[in-house]
């Protein structure tokens, strides 16, 4: 099953020539969680050609500018692909002000159900086909929250060889084993999956983070993530600024991801400040923590491979 990472945007405050404001999109078999999505979030859609009718949920952190404006632009754009399902967007209070706001200010034609689901301290927010939805409250200028996308543990992988050692024939039957269902063979004998499947394995996870101070909890939040995508907004010599404006600053990020053991972090966020020849430095400050860092870029795509 596939799962990949897109980055719409990498820019905070303001967009520039070849950096649009922050949104990223996990696509898992097919489907698109969209996560912020800043002014100019349609345009990356376009350049990677995907389909944003598969967009089933909007996750926003908070509802500063730069990571609502390009929302009134995908509700209007998906009334042009006959969509069928529902859009939901789920993020902190006043966000469903700012849709319903948008829709009739703009005298937005809608043809499909749009759902808004504000988020008053529930950690779970949303559960797919397989996955969960988390959320952890930040330390920001507004109610801003990090999101988890984490997979329910995978079946254990098939012993054949156990199979045959309990006499249960090659064919459907080794298939309603895979599939958690126990078998009765003509023998009378009954077989359960836990006897010819392995231990079961991990499912993946996905942390995102952006528009905070440090926060503790955070590491525990995105504890194991095979991948976290966090802001490095500023390098070491503005840490006052950073702490002021509450956001991180790339070594502060790096420390999140080193206690929280993740894979890999892709900073992103950054600041109009930084030419991009200049974010070098936010890079060489994470990794002197974290190694395994790196910069996100507009229009990037990052796989997600299972582990084993």
């Amino acid at each position: 099953m596939n799962m990949e990472c897109f980055i719409l945007g990498t820019g905070g405050m303001m967009p520039l020539p070849g950096r649009s404001l922050t949104s990223v999109l996990l696509r898992r078999e097919g489907e698109l969680l969209l996560f912020d999505c800043g002014e100019g979030t349609q345009v990356s859609l376009r350049r990677l050609n995907l389909r944003w009718k598969k967009i089933s949920t909007i996750f926003i952190s908070h509802t500063h500018a730069d990571h609502v404006t390009g929302i009134p632009g995908i509700l209007m754009l998906s009334s042009q692909v006959d969509r069928e399902e529902p859009m939901i967007i789920i993020g902190p209070p006043r966000i469903k002000e700012f849709v319903e706001e948008s829709r009739r200010i703009l005298d937005m034609y809608i043809n499909y159900e749009i759902e808004v689901r504000e988020i008053r301290g529930e950690n779970l927010l949303y559960e797919g086909a397989g996955y969960q939805v988390r959320s952890l409250p930040l330390a920001h200028s507004k109610p801003c929250v990090a999101f988890t996308v984490e997979e329910d543990p995978r079946p254990g992988v098939f012993s054949p060889e156990r199979a045959a050692a309990l006499r249960v024939p090659r064919g459907p039957l080794w298939s309603r084993l895979q599939s958690g269902i126990e078998v009765v063979l003509d023998s009378g004998n009954v077989v359960k999956p836990e006897q010819v499947m392995g231990p079961r394995r991990k499912g993946r996870k996905f942390s995102f983070v952006t528009d905070t101070g440090y926060v503790a909890e955070a590491a525990e939040f995105v504890k194991g993530s095979d991948l976290l995508i966090c802001e490095g907004m500023f390098a070491d010599d503005l840490a006052a600024d950073a702490q002021e404006k509450k956001h991180l600053t790339a070594r502060q990020a790096a420390r999140i991801a080193c206690e929280g053991q993740v894979k890999r972090m892709g900073l992103i966020h950054y600041s109009p400040r930084y030419t991009d020849r200049e974010l070098k430095v936010l890079l060489h400050q994470a990794r002197e923590l974290f190694p395994d860092t790196f910069l996100t870029r507009d229009l990037q795509t990052i796989q997600l491979p299972y582990e084993d």
